[in-house]
């Protein structure tokens, strides 16, 4: 029987030749906020756009590609992600200001674009110091906070298609709507371009203190945790649901509902991806059982669970 580690250095000798790092078996679970979950079969680190876009090109097609940020919305099960992982590394954290507009690279982390903002004065950005993750994330999830999203100042992103063909998307094409956009998941967004309004620095540097305070005060930023589990149904708030059917404090394992606010899980130090997403599917059974509304998840969950026969040994 081929063991998970022959199984990812025969991986390796499958994919083509780049510039940026291949690293098999890589520790995912030290990448997400969470500080749980398995590892990559590869974890591929592309040194710039075209190395990126020529992997892509070669690689075989059976490969599967799943492309990471932050960690900080991000639950990788027990058992690991088999095949390729992409990291978008220094080439891809820039932040150029034009005018009014920004352009912005996928790895670009949104509280820094918020600060870029206000030392342009421009003002319109400050949401994004309220989302824990990267330019990336947040266009492919139409991430908001705050009364904004991710669609009221996006002009358009740039994204490399499965075959790594570089696309520009206007705010049409990208076709958002709630917590979602409609670009194909298997296409990688690399960079896009923020516009807001002229502002005065010492208004949006108020404003980002205050997101900033009222985030510290409501949500439990101290802990082990992702952000915000579920996301909002029409019919009410989920963390309304969530305590109505006793979710407050609730424990699982090693995960626990946060007390602060219900709509966030915690690792309280020894909690397995397992038990954090069981815990997140006992709050959806409650809630759908007690009110017959189905919460959906907003953490994004990859990989496969430890029992799988697709899963992999657990790094070092």
């Amino acid at each position: 029987m081929m063991t998970a580690r022959a199984s990812s250095s025969s991986l390796l000798d499958r994919l083509p030749r780049v510039r940026g790092s291949l690293e098999p078996m890589a520790d995912l679970g030290r990448m997400t906020w969470f500080r749980v979950g398995g590892s990559a079969e590869v974890l591929f680190t592309p040194a710039d756009v075209a190395d990126l876009s020529a992997f892509l090109k070669a690689k075989p097609d059976d490969v599967a590609v799943t492309v990471i940020g932050l960690g900080s919305n991000l639950l990788v099960r027990d058992g690991g992600v088999p095949g390729v992982v992409v990291r978008l590394g220094k080439a891809f954290n820039t932040i150029e200001t034009d005018g009014l507009s920004l352009r912005c690279g996928a790895a670009a982390v949104d509280a820094n674009v918020a600060t870029a903002a206000r030392d342009a004065a421009i003002a319109g950005l400050e949401f994004l110091t309220g989302i824990p993750g990267t330019v990336g994330g947040a266009v492919r999830m139409n991430a908001g906070c705050y009364g904004r999203e991710i669609q009221n100042i996006c002009v358009s992103a740039t994204a490399l298609d499965s075959a790594g063909q570089v696309r520009k998307l206007g705010l049409d094409e990208l076709g958002f709507s709630y917590r979602h956009c409609s670009v194909p998941e298997d296409w990688v967004f690399i960079g896009a371009e923020l516009r807001g309004v002229k502002g005065d620095a010492d208004a949006i540097t108020a404003r980002i203190r205050e997101i900033r305070t009222e985030r510290e005060d409501s949500q439990p930023t101290q802990a082990r945790t992702g952000g915000s589990t579920f996301a909002n149904p029409a019919e009410a708030k989920a963390w309304k649901l969530i305590d109505e059917v006793g979710g407050r404090g609730l424990v699982r394992g090693g995960a626990m509902v946060s007390e602060k606010h219900t709509n966030f899980l915690i690792n309280t130090g020894n909690a397995t991806s397992s038990d954090i997403e069981g815990l997140g599917e006992e709050l959806r059974r409650r809630v759908k059982e007690k009110t017959g509304i189905r919460l959906e998840w907003e953490i994004r969950r990859i990989g496969v669970a430890a029992s799988d026969p697709r899963a992999l040994a657990r790094s070092a």
